[in-house]
């Protein structure tokens, strides 16, 4: 069996905060428990979003706390480049692939016009896109494009894709109903986040994502692309979320949570050993260091559900 390759894959629109530390924690033990390798990936398709300089905030707060990759970010490697930003013509070729099967179409809805209607939405809040545009003849693109330039979405089959998740167990989705036809391409020529990183995680070697409960929704579409463009999934293993001790979820926006502040208060081995009694993995909040979790590390132990913070955790 070939070595577990996991990675880091963030996106720096800011500093780090509790919850992309926990999943940076859990990807790193998973990948380190079997003798794998870590990938430090920079998500930072939105370039205006994310600024280089949280980018290297980004690895210097990762390696304060002992969560070392083995390549990628500055470092470099051999399946660069690691920064989203820099994939452009990566991602046009799989986009140009998909295309060719006819499964691309031009849309025109605005997130408004989305939003106001009646169509359902996702447990995460987004729209299932109810195919306003699927049909479009090229005489309506041609007239609507005039007024509008369209991003571009993926048809998806009324098919129930379905997996075992790491830590949540067994899930399915059934694309058409549970997903809709979803954006490859953004109308300012931004690639979207579901086929970046299937390709990326392709390209890297990654044989296993560990990331946030937040994200479970899209591996049904992600395995689909696998499929299209005849590459290999790796395996999911999506963690719970942590929640504030009022039961909000934390976000870049909690400040009081961001590492910055955090790094201020407490040594790297306080907030490990914090972050570890959390999600299970040692009975006490007691300081330690990623290495000494490494042996002893399970997904078994990792709670199913999101996570509360005690008030006086942090």
């Amino acid at each position: 069996m070939s070595a577990v390759v996991g990675r880091f894959a963030p996106s720096p629109s800011g500093r780090l905060h509790l919850g992309n530390l926990a999943c940076s924690l859990l990807a790193w033990l998973s990948a380190k428990h079997e003798g794998g390798r870590i990938v430090l990936r920079i998500e930072d398709l939105d370039a205006e979003r994310c600024p280089r300089k949280y980018a290297d905030l980004l690895e210097e707060d990762l390696a304060w706390l002992g969560l070392y990759w083995d390549e990628g970010g500055s470092h470099g490697g051999s399946h660069g480049p690691y920064y989203q930003s820099e994939c452009a013509d990566i991602y046009t070729a799989s986009y140009e692939k998909l295309a060719a099967q006819g499964l691309v179409y031009p849309c025109f809805c605005s997130r408004a016009q989305l939003h106001a209607a009646s169509a359902p939405h996702t447990s995460d809040g987004n729209v299932i896109y109810p195919g306003t545009c699927r049909s479009l003849t090229p005489a309506e693109v041609a007239e609507k494009r005039k007024a509008k330039a369209p991003a571009y979405r993926l048809k998806v089959p009324d098919e129930v894709v379905s997996f075992t998740d790491g830590c949540m167990g067994p899930h399915s989705e059934n694309l058409l109903r549970d997903c809709g036809d979803f954006y490859l391409r953004r109308a300012d020529g931004v690639f979207a986040y579901q086929l970046a990183v299937v390709v990326d995680d392709a390209r890297m070697g990654v044989t296993e994502v560990v990331r946030g409960a937040d994200l479970l929704s899209s591996t049904a579409r992600q395995l689909y692309l696998y499929r299209l463009l005849g590459l290999k999934a790796p395996r999911f293993a999506h963690c719970p979320l942590l929640l504030a001790p009022d039961g909000r979820r934390l976000s870049k926006r909690d400040g009081d949570q961001s590492l910055e502040n955090l790094r201020a208060r407490y040594t790297a081995a306080e907030i490990v050993g914090k972050l570890a009694y959390a999600y299970g993995l040692q009975e006490e909040p007691a300081p330690c260091t990623p290495e000494s979790l490494t042996a002893d590390f399970s997904w078994e132990k990792v709670p199913k559900q999101d996570i509360c913070l005690p008030e006086d955790l942090f």
